[in-house]
C-alpha cells in the first residue's frame, strides 16, 4: 500500500509540474530537428514552406509563424531540403543529429528571382548547441572509426571529466550503461556491463559527465548510452583481421616478449547490412572475436601438483618439487568473442519495429604476481551473456510519439579453475604453498563463485510538443532482477579426520557454512518521471521530477549482535533474532538546468540535480545465513535495509565559438555525495567483530571541464582537459572496517581519494580523407595518490598516517591509428590499418611500492633478506611486479574488404 501511495504523490507532483515548467535531454534513441523559416529581406514568416529530410519521408511544413518541428528522428548525418512557392530553394547539408538533442536550424530565403540556383549552406554551431544544460558529448559512428581505440570503454575514457574511469570523481560504481535507452548495468558489483557493444555496432555514443535529466536514474556520477545502428536500402558489409604484437626495449621487465610475434594478438570482425526481402525490413549484424595473449606472462617452473618446502633456515633440509615445462605462460589472456544482429520493421511511415539481440562470451585472466611461476593454479573469469530487446516506436502525428521497449538480459559470471567445482583436477590444498619464495610453488586458489543475473525491464516514453515552447515528456520503467548467487570455497572433504592428510575429494559444504554464500532473490524496481521542455529565444529552462521505487524482497536480522541466533539466549529472548521483511525504499529527484544564449556564438548554461542510486546488490545479500566467523574482522555482511546513495550536484558552463570552425567549452562543478555505501563495525553479544554494511561514507567533488574542438576539412583537433579535486572519507565501502581490524584509528577528516588525478588531458588531432587518415591521441595525467608507508625503522612508522598521503609520478601516452583504403570496383574496396599503441613504449606506473613511490622499487633490509628462503629466485623477485607498469608499445596490422 506504501508503493501506491508514494505514487499517488508522484502523479500528483508530476501533473503540477506538467502545468508549470520544462525539461529535456531525451534520453531515447532519436534527436529532434526544429527551427523557423522567414523571408531573407523582410524578415516575415514563410508559412507553408516545407522541409524535407533527403531521402527519407520525413519533413514538415512552416505554421503561421515560420516554425516547423521534425520529431524523432534517429541520430546521424543528414541533409535538409527548403522549398517555397516564388522562392529559391535552399539546402543544408551534414546536419549532425544525435541521440537526445535538438538541433535548431533557422533558414532565410530569397526570391526566386535573386537567388538563382539552390544554394547549400551548413547548419550554426549555435543551432547544434542551444538546447544543451549541462555536460554532453555525442561522439558519431564517423569519429568512433578514425580514432585509435579497440572498445566503447576507450572512447568514454577520452571524454573531459572522465579520470581512470570514474565520471567526475564518483566511485566506478556510479555510472549508468545503457544500449538503446535500456540499461545494462551489472546491478551486482556495479562496475561492468551485462552487455558489451562493439565500436562497429553503434551509431551515436552520448556520454553524460555532469547533471542529467529525470528520464535517467540509477547514476549518481555519468550515463554512457549507445545507440545502435540500423540496416539501410542497400547492402553493406566489412571482413577485417588484425594482428599484433609488441615491440619494446624493456624486455628486463617484460618476460616472455623477447621475440616479436605478431599473432600475438588476434583480432576478427564482420558486419553486414542491408534490406531484407524489401526496403521495408533491414537487418544489422556485427560479429567480433578476440583471442589477445598480452604481455604479462607466467613461468611454469611447477605444476599444481608440485611440493615444496622451505621452511627452515637450513638449506639442506630444503625440497622443491618442480615438474614444469618452464614454458612462458600467458597469465592476462583475453578471449572474447561477441554477435551483435538487428531486424528492423518499418511498418508504415509512422510505426517501426525493431528486434535486437546480442551474446558476449569471455573468458579474462588477470596477472596475479603470486602465481608466477605456478600459473595453472590460478582462476579465471567468465562471461556468458545474452540480451534480447523488443522496440517500438510509434510516430502518433508530427508532435508526439511515444516509445515502447521490453527486453531480458541473461548474465552468467563466473571466477573458477574448473567449472565443476568437484572436478578430479583440483589437488590437495598441502600443495599450496608460498612459505620462503613468496610464490605459490604448486596448489591452486579454491574459490568458486558462479552468478546468474536475469533483469527484464520494461520501459514506456511518451513525448509530445505542445506547441513552439513547451516539449513535455514523461515515462514509465519497471524492472524485475533474478539473482542466482553460489559463491563457495572447495574444501577437502577428509578435512578434520585422521585422512586428511592423506586423501584428498573437492567438496562443498551448505551455506549454515562460513565457507559458502548461496542465496537467491528477485528484487524488483519502479520508476516514474515526467519532463517539460521550455524555449524562448534565447534561452531554454528544463525541469523535471523523478520517482524511484526499490524493493529488496528480502529479510534482515532484528538483533545485529546476534545475527544468526549462533548464541543462545532462552532468558533474554530479546537478545535473539527475528527476520522481519525489509521496507522498500522510495526517492524523489528534482533535476534542473536552463541554457541562456549569449549572442550568436555563446551560450551560458546552468544545471542543478538530486540524483540516487542504490548500493551494488552484493551489498544487501552477501552473507544471507547471516553467520558470523569466530574470528574478529574475518565476516563482512549485507545489509536489506540500505538507502538509496545520493548526489547533489551544480554546474554552471559557457560554450564560445570562436572561429566558424572552432569552438570552446568550459563547465565548473561542484558534488556532494551522500550516504555513500560503507561498512560499520558491529560486536556482537560474545565480543566478535564483523563489518556490515551501511550508508555511511561521505564524499565531496569540485573541478573544472574544458573541451576545446577545431574542425577544417580534413584536419581534426579536440582537447579534453579535466581539473578534478575529489575528497572522502573512504576509497571503498569496506576501508573504515578494514582499519579498525588493523588496529588504525578512524579517519576523521576528508582525504584524497585514490583516483584523484589533478590534471588530466586528452590531445585528439587527425587528418583524414575518405581513402586515407591518420589520428593520435595524445594522454597525459599528473598522478594520482598512493599510500606511503615508511619502514619499522623510520620514526614516520609511529605516526598514524591516513591513506592517499602521497602522489605517483606523472603517466604520459601517445596512440596512433592509421588507415589505407584501394577501391577496387563496384564499391568493393581493400582497408589496411596500422595501429600502434604506447608508441613512445613509456614505462607508466599503474601503481607503485608503498616505501618507495616508485614501481619495482623498495627498500629491501637485512631482515627482508634473511626471511627470503629459495632456491630458484631472489627477494627482489617479489617486488619486481610488472604488472605495476602500463602495456608496452604494441603494433598492430589489419587488412579488410569492405562492399
Amino acid at each position: 500500500m506504501k508503493f501506491y501511495k508514494n505514487l499517488r504523490v508522484f502523479f500528483i507532483v508530476s501533473t503540477v509540474l506538467c502545468c508549470s515548467f520544462s525539461t529535456e535531454i531525451i534520453a531515447q534513441t532519436t534527436g529532434k530537428i526544429k527551427g523557423r523559416i522567414t523571408e531573407e529581406r523582410t524578415g516575415e514568416a514563410l508559412a507553408g514552406a516545407s522541409v524535407v529530410i533527403d531521402g527519407t519521408n520525413r519533413g514538415a511544413a512552416a505554421d503561421l509563424n515560420g516554425e516547423y518541428v521534425i520529431l524523432n528522428m534517429p541520430p546521424g548525418k543528414y541533409s535538409l531540403t527548403f522549398r517555397m512557392m516564388g522562392y529559391g530553394t535552399k539546402k543544408i547539408a551534414d546536419l549532425t543529429v544525435s541521440v537526445n538533442r535538438t538541433v535548431t536550424v533557422d533558414v532565410q530565403m530569397q526570391d526566386e528571382v535573386l537567388s538563382g540556383e539552390e544554394i547549400i549552406i551548413t547548419a550554426s554551431k549555435m543551432g547544434i548547441k542551444k538546447d544543451q544544460t549541462s555536460s554532453i558529448r555525442n561522439v558519431s559512428a564517423e569519429s568512433i572509426e578514425i580514432l585509435p581505440v579497440s572498445d566503447v570503454a576507450a572512447v568514454v575514457e577520452m571524454q573531459a571529466g572522465v579520470v581512470k574511469g570514474h565520471f567526475r570523481g564518483g566511485r566506478v560504481t556510479e555510472v549508468s550503461y545503457m544500449i538503446d535507452g535500456l540499461q545494462v548495468d551489472e546491478v551486482f558489483d556495479g562496475q561492468y556491463r551485462t552487455v558489451d557493444l562493439e565500436p562497429e555496432s553503434i551509431q551515436d555514443l552520448e556520454v553524460i559527465t555532469g547533471t542529467f535529466n529525470a528520464e535517467y536514474g540509477r547514476a549518481m556520477s555519468g550515463i554512457v548510452n549507445a545507440v545502435t545502428k540500423d540496416g539501410g536500402s542497400e547492402f553493406h558489409g566489412s571482413f577485417s583481421s588484425e594482428w599484433g604484437g609488441y615491440l619494446t626495449g624493456n624486455n628486463d621487465i617484460w618476460y616472455g616478449l623477447d621475440e616479436v610475434d605478431f599473432l600475438r594478438n588476434q583480432d576478427y570482425k564482420a558486419s553486414l547490412s542491408g534490406p531484407l526481402f524489401t526496403n521495408k525490413l533491414t537487418f544489422f549484424t556485427n560479429i567480433r572475436s578476440q583471442d589477445n595473449k598480452n604481455h604479462l606472462y607466467g613461468i611454469r617452473r611447477f605444476d599444481v601438483d608440485n611440493f615444496s618446502n622451505f621452511r627452515g633456515d637450513d638449506p639442506s633440509l630444503w625440497f622443491s618439487q618442480a615438474t614444469g615445462d618452464s614454458a612462458y605462460v600467458p597469465m592476462d589472456r583475453d578471449e572474447n568473442f561477441s554477435v551483435m544482429g538487428k531486424l528492423t520493421a518499418h511498418i508504415t511511415d509512422a510505426l517501426r519495429v525493431s528486434f535486437l539481440s546480442t551474446y558476449n562470451k569471455d573468458t579474462w585472466r588477470d596477472y596475479d604476481h603470486g602465481f608466477k611461476y605456478n600459473p595453472d593454479g590460478k582462476p579465471a573469469s567468465h562471461r556468458d551473456s545474452k540480451m534480447n530487446t523488443l522496440q517500438v516506436n510509434h510516430l502518433l502525428s508530427e508532435r508526439m510519439f511515444y516509445e515502447l521497449k521490453l527486453s531480458r538480459i541473461d548474465n552468467f559470471s563466473g571466477w573458477y579453475v574448473f567449472e565443476d567445482p568437484f572436478d578430479t583436477g583440483y589437488v590437495h590444498d598441502l600443495f599450496h604453498d608460498d612459505t620462503g619464495p613468496g610464490f605459490w610453488t604448486g596448489g591452486q586458489n579454491k574459490d568458486h563463485n558462479e552468478r546468474t543475473l536475469i533483469d527484464t525491464n520494461l520501459k514506456w516514453d511518451f513525448t509530445w510538443q505542445i506547441n513552439k515552447k513547451h516539449s513535455i515528456k514523461t515515462g514509465l520503467l519497471y524492472t524485475e532482477h533474478d539473482l542466482d548467487v553460489e559463491n563457495v570455497q572447495i574444501r577437502n572433504k577428509y578435512y578434520g579426520t585422521d585422512l586428511e592428510f592423506f586423501l584428498y575429494e573437492p567438496v562443498t559444504l551448505p551455506d549454515s557454512t562460513v565457507y559458502s554464500d548461496i542465496y537467491h532473490v528477485k528484487p524488483v524496481e519502479f520508476a516514474a518521471y515526467v519532463q517539460d521542455k521550455m524555449e524562448f529565444s534565447e534561452m531554454v529552462v528544463n525541469l523535471g521530477l523523478r520517482y524511484d521505487y526499490f524493493d529488496p524482497a528480502s529479510v534482515y536480522p532484528s538483533e545485529r549482535r546476534n545475527p544468526a541466533n549462533q548464541l543462545s539466549y532462552p532468558e533474554h529472548p530479546e537478545r535473539q533474532s527475528t527476520y522481519p521483511d525489509a521496507k522498500p525504499q522510495v526517492q524523489l529527484s528534482p533535476r534542473l538546468g536552463l541554457s541562456y544564449q549569449l549572442g550568436e556564438a555563446a551560450l551560458l548554461r546552468f544545471s542543478y540535480g538530486h540524483f540516487f542510486q542504490m548500493p551494488p546488490l552484493f551489498a544487501l545479500y552477501e552473507n544471507s545465513s547471516f553467520r558470523v566467523a569466530p574470528t574478529n574482522y574475518e565476516t563482512t555482511m549485507g545489509n536489506a535495509q540500505l538507502k538509496a546513495q545520493k548526489t547533489v550536484q551544480y554546474e554552471v558552463g559557457l560554450w564560445q565559438q570562436l572561429m566558424d570552425n572552432m569552438g570552446l567549452e568550459v563547465a565548473l562543478f561542484y558534488r556532494d555525495i551522500y550516504d555513500l555505501l560503507g561498512a560499520k563495525v558491529v560486536t556482537t553479544f560474545n565480543q566478535i567483530r564483523y563489518g556490515l554494511y551501511d550508508n555511511k561514507d561521505y564524499g565531496s567533488v569540485k573541478g573544472l571541464e574544458l573541451k576545446y574542438d577545431y574542425n577544417q576539412g580534413p584536419v581534426s583537433a579536440v582537447l579534453n582537459y579535466t581539473l578534478q579535486f575529489t575528497r572522502g572519507n573512504a576509497d571503498n565501502p569496506t576501508q573504515t572496517f578494514d582499519r579498525a581490524g588493523d588496529s588504525k584509528d578512524p579517519i576523521p577528516r576528508l582525504i584524497p581519494m585514490s583516483w584523484d588525478q589533478r590534471h588530466t588531458f586528452n590531445f585528439t588531432v587527425g587528418y583524414n580523407q575518405p581513402n586515407y587518415g591518420l589520428t593520435s591521441i595524445l594522454s597525459y595525467g599528473s598522478g594520482s595518490p598512493y599510500s606511503y608507508s615508511p619502514l619499522t625503522e623510520s620514526i614516520l612508522s609511529r605516526v598514524n598516517l591516513y591513506e592517499n598521503n602521497d602522489w605517483m609520478p606523472s603517466v604520459f601516452d601517445v596512440d596512433i591509428n592509421a588507415y589505407y583504403k584501394w577501391n577496387l570496383s563496384h564499391g568493393v574496396g581493400l582497408r589496411f590499418t596500422l595501429q600502434v599503441y604506447n608508441f613512445l613504449d613509456r614505462l607508466n606506473e599503474n601503481w607503485v611500492n608503498g616505501n618507495t613511490g616508485r614501481a619495482y622499487r623498495s627498500i629491501i633490509t637485512d631482515a627482508d633478506i634473511a626471511g627470503h628462503r629459495s632456491d630458484f629466485n631472489t627477494f627482489e623477485d617479489t617486488i619486481q611486479n610488472p604488472s605495476a607498469y602500463s602495456a608496452p608499445r604494441l603494433i598492430k596490422f589489419g587488412v579488410g574488404v569492405t562492399f
